[in-house]
């Protein structure tokens, strides 16, 4: 491989400061939610403290999955490097 083909990429970091900020603001509300979703839900069944942070553990990898899609998606409409 030669220097030139490598060193054709380079960062786009408007659309990286995008993405990273979006995905800041809307984790805070994805990790927020599942939080207090779980502590809710646990009330509501009577789960007690240990199903509270298992519930809680749960939806909290369930907004880690969430996350990585929002930023997999947002990654192909702002593309975070470019050719050139």
């Amino acid at each position: 491989m030669n220097a030139t083909s490598s060193s054709s990429r380079r960062i786009v970091w408007p659309s990286v400061i995008t993405v990273v900020s979006a995905a800041i603001l809307i984790g805070a509300e994805v990790f927020g939610a599942a939080f207090a979703g779980g502590w809710a839900l646990a009330i509501l069944f009577g789960l007690g403290e240990q199903g509270t942070h298992i519930l809680q553990a749960t939806l909290f990898a369930l907004g880690v999955l969430v996350m990585m899609a929002f930023i997999r998606a947002a990654q192909r409409v702002e593309p975070f490097t470019k050719r050139g």
